[in-house]
């Protein structure tokens, strides 16, 4: 059976005029990572920081770690860590200071703030540094104090609201390291990230968010599935042999291919990726048409969230726009 840390239903917030939640529903299963992406003031923050009860909501109802955000506050935030999009360290102090005083933030004794900074700096691979100002930090090993902050006392769930803005990518990598090894231990994870790339590594599911709604919900490969699927993609080496390449992708796929003839490059969505490219590789074959490149690509979350969030690569508009559109 399926046990759920955070849960919100029909949540609405509004900022005068503005709608930045509309009826937002989500559901994180225990122990997995949760992406939610979306444009620029879409609700991701807000959405973050209703779940964390640093915001009150006007509709709908939440819980976490299984109480009410709005009824048991307390016992929420007792539960969980939040790590926000900028580091929330105090670059006078050292690392070890840091930890230490979040520590005593959180209630613990002398002795216990010093032995959990000790454990965390050595964690997350800061103990050399532990004793140099965190204004001296690169911008990598300020996250991770930030992140090593949020976990004094460890969160049944934690809250990263874009945790490698501003990252290199090889900061971002151990931050993602970090956060697999969160959820190994038990912990679940609610993401907010503007890097695609971050909630395909990361999430198990995703819910793509939309002017303060939920679009879309799935696992990273359902929601690329939700462009069209699996593309064959041919590039023959004469440009002259172009023509034939397209009969011959349109025979098999079962549709128009696209064409490009700048690049000599002909592609379909086929149903059946593996048996559609033998056959595809065996007629070009047949009709003596040489082939510079040929294989199979699956369509990229990027793609895949332009077209939920208003435009498909191609331009044609997507199920939000539609909606707006007719609206």
């Amino acid at each position: 059976m399926t046990t759920f840390e955070v849960v919100a239903e029909g949540l609405g917030k509004r900022y005068g005029p503005t709608l930045a939640l509309d009826t937002f529903d989500l559901a994180v299963p225990t122990g997995t990572v949760h992406g939610l992406l979306g444009p620029n003031g879409a609700g991701k923050t807000t959405a973050v920081r209703i779940l964390a009860t640093l915001l009150r909501f006007d509709t709908g109802r939440a819980t976490v770690a299984g109480f009410d955000v709005v009824r048991r506050p307390d016992e929420v935030r007792a539960r969980i860590g939040l790590t926000g999009q900028y580091a929330a360290v105090d670059e006078i102090l050292t690392g070890r200071q840091n930890l230490e005083l979040f520590g005593r933030l959180f209630r613990l004794g002398p002795k216990a703030a010093r032995r959990r900074a000790t454990e965390l700096l050595e964690r997350f691979g800061l103990d050399e540094a532990a004793g140099r100002s965190a204004g001296e930090y690169s911008g990598g090993m300020r996250r991770r104090l930030d992140l090593a902050a949020s976990l004094i006392r460890t969160p049944r769930v934690l809250f990263l609201d874009e945790p490698t803005t501003g990252l290199d990518p090889r900061s971002r990598n151990q931050v993602w390291d970090l956060v697999r090894a969160l959820v190994a231990e038990g912990t679940t994870v609610l993401l907010t990230t503007q890097y695609l790339e971050e909630a395909d590594q990361l999430a198990n599911r995703i819910s793509v968010i939309d002017a303060g709604r939920v679009v879309a919900e799935g696992s990273p490969d359902e929601l690329k599935s939700m462009t069209g699927g699996d593309r064959i993609e041919v590039v023959v080496r004469d440009a002259a042999q172009l023509a034939g390449a397209e009969q011959i992708v349109a025979r098999v796929c079962g549709v128009p291919p696209e064409r490009d003839a700048e690049i000599r490059r002909v592609s379909a969505p086929v149903a059946d990726r593996v048996a559609g490219l033998i056959d595809v590789v065996r007629a070009l074959d047949d009709a003596g048409i040489a082939v510079e490149d040929i294989g199979l690509r699956r369509a990229t979350l990027d793609e895949a969230f332009l077209y939920l969030t208003g435009h498909r690569p191609d331009g044609v508009r997507g199920p939000a726009a539609r909606e707006a559109a007719v609206a």
